[in-house]
């Protein structure tokens, strides 16, 4: 489990150019939005923006220093207050971020270890019980997995490791009664 700390870069996943549209003061009034999902921990974060022209899946430097399009980070969201728009692109922006950061979360299953007496990190991978853990401790034990396509290779039965992961930290953004949070903070 990951140390609470703030992020340095976020993925946008929704741009509001005039501010919500349930806001009740007139449209000049509204400053920009933009929804957000944090690279390093999957902070969900309503940010408000320098410059008007930011993309769906743009990165964002929101770290200390000079942030060259983003004001400042308005606040933490819950997933229930993402707009409908956010929802539909948290899992392509999660996917992005997996997929881009590779060596990291190769490196969660060459270390991942047992929660409890019965419960391993690896359990609460979509689709990992005792076989698939048993197998994949064995395969990490004759040698560390180098990427998602050696999970692949050397476990048959974890087709799409990447999209496993992918899946827990989804969950975990979206369920409030997640016990162990392994990739995302509280």
């Amino acid at each position: 489990m990951r140390a609470e700390k703030k992020e340095s870069q976020a993925l946008a996943i929704d741009v509001l150019q005039h501010g919500y549209a349930d806001d009740p003061r007139p449209i000049l009034k509204r400053e920009p939005i933009v929804l957000a999902v944090g690279v390093d921990q999957f902070k969900l974060l309503e940010i408000i923006p320098k410059i008007p022209d930011i993309q769906i899946h743009e990165l964002l430097y929101i770290g200390d220093g000079e942030r060259p399009k983003v004001e400042r980070v308005k606040r933490r969201l819950k997933y229930d207050e993402l707009t409908a728009t956010a929802k539909l692109e948290l899992p392509y922006a999660i996917a992005k971020i997996v997929s881009q950061n590779e060596e990291r979360f190769v490196e969660f299953f060459n270390k991942s270890v047992p929660i409890s007496l019965k419960l391993h990190m690896l359990h609460l991978l979509p689709g990992v019980g005792k076989k698939i853990l048993t197998e994949i401790l064995e395969a990490r034990h004759r040698s560390p997995f180098t990427s998602f396509e050696d999970i692949r290779t050397r476990i048959k039965a974890v087709p799409h490791p990447e999209r496993m992961i992918a899946d827990r930290i989804l969950e975990e953004l979206m369920d409030h009664d997640v016990k162990y949070h392994l990739f995302t903070s509280r």
